[in-house]
């Protein structure tokens, strides 16, 4: 496949560079979940994209959904390439800019509206200038994934404690085996497709994701409790090369660079909505949800961050700096 997407879009890529000077610009746009806008933040922050840069210049935006051209690794690297201009993933940006895995740092955001004012501010900033340096990547825009919760089918959690001996399905990610390691659960790597299935035979006891994630794909029905505790906060990157940036006019750099800002925050807002509402459809299909205190998430968050933070500091080795200023970014915010 990637042979033959390849010799498709370096055509494409040849036209682009052709028509910039006439500002006949197509720009194939690539993410991975649905391209219904009411249930995917991605697939509609992909829509309000399109709409203002073809409302607002002559420029064309071609919307590939659903991993149509791969999943979030191939993306990520076809935007390198210029093969795809526009690129929208998650977890995938860590991998090639490894600062920006401290945002998976658990606990670290009490909200949505702290995280919006760290990636909209100073600090979102320097973390895309350092990720652009690294990768060739330009970060147009953050858009959002959601707070990831547990679920299990054994007992209520309400504290760290009550993870003991119970097994959690986590991504096959270092970091997220030393969160649930530091809570006390047992983390076990399962490839999201055989997630369902090891959630009903008992393979697994629990697992985490955003709500919305859980309801859509009916997790809530092998699922009895929920605990709202937020512990990682999934980010999205709106992402274009440098490479093909630069190849705009100023006109269309500007068009470009407003509809990605309008596009991550429609999708953030997609995001809230589905969440909301997710959270009211588990609990009228008879899951328990629980909201931990203040105190509760304290001891969370004194469980978790140690291991994690130590854990990423060795990974990062240089880079750790990353940590202190997503601290202090964070105590800002919070003041």
């Amino acid at each position: 496949m990637r042979d033959t997407f390849f010799g498709f879009t370096a055509a494409g890529l040849i036209a682009l560079m052709g028509s910039a000077a006439s500002a006949e610009v197509t720009l194939r746009f690539a993410h991975v979940d649905p391209d219904d806008w009411q249930s995917s933040k991605k697939g509609a922050a992909a829509q309000m994209f399109k709409q203002i840069v073809e409302g607002q210049s002559d420029m064309t935006v071609e919307i590939f959904p659903a991993g149509a051209l791969g999943n979030e690794d191939e993306i990520v690297s076809q935007v390198q390439e210029g093969l795809v201009q526009v690129g929208m993933v998650s977890g995938a940006m860590s991998k090639v800019c490894k600062p920006a895995a401290v945002l998976d740092i658990p606990y670290t955001f009490a909200d949505a509206t702290v995280a919006w004012e760290v990636l909209d501010g100073p600090f979102g900033a320097e973390l895309a200038e350092a990720c652009e340096a690294k990768t060739g990547l330009k970060t147009l825009a953050y858009g959002e994934t959601g707070f990831r919760n547990f679920t299990n089918g054994t007992r209520p959690i309400r504290t760290p404690e009550d993870m003991a001996g119970l097994k959690f399905r986590v991504q096959p990610i270092p970091l997220y085996l030393e969160l649930v390691k530091g809570l006390g659960g047992e983390p076990t790597p399962i490839a999201w497709t055989e997630l369902p299935n090891a959630l009903a035979t008992g393979v697994v006891d629990g697992q985490e994701n955003p709500v919305g994630v859980i309801y859509n794909n009916g997790l809530h029905k092998l699922q009895k409790y929920m605990t709202l505790d937020g512990h990682v906060y999934g980010v999205d990157f709106l992402v274009m090369s440098t490479e093909t940036f630069d190849m705009l006019s100023p006109e269309q750099q500007a068009v470009v660079t407003r509809a990605a800002v309008v596009a991550g925050n429609f999708g953030r807002s997609i995001q809230q909505w589905n969440t909301a509402g997710g959270i009211s459809a588990v609990q009228e299909e008879g899951m328990e949800v629980y909201v931990p205190t203040a105190e509760e998430l304290a001891q969370f968050r004194e469980a978790a961050q140690p291991a994690v933070k130590e854990w990423l500091a060795g990974d990062l080795g240089a880079d750790a700096e990353w940590i202190e200023k997503l601290d202090a970014a964070v105590a800002d915010a919070t003041d």
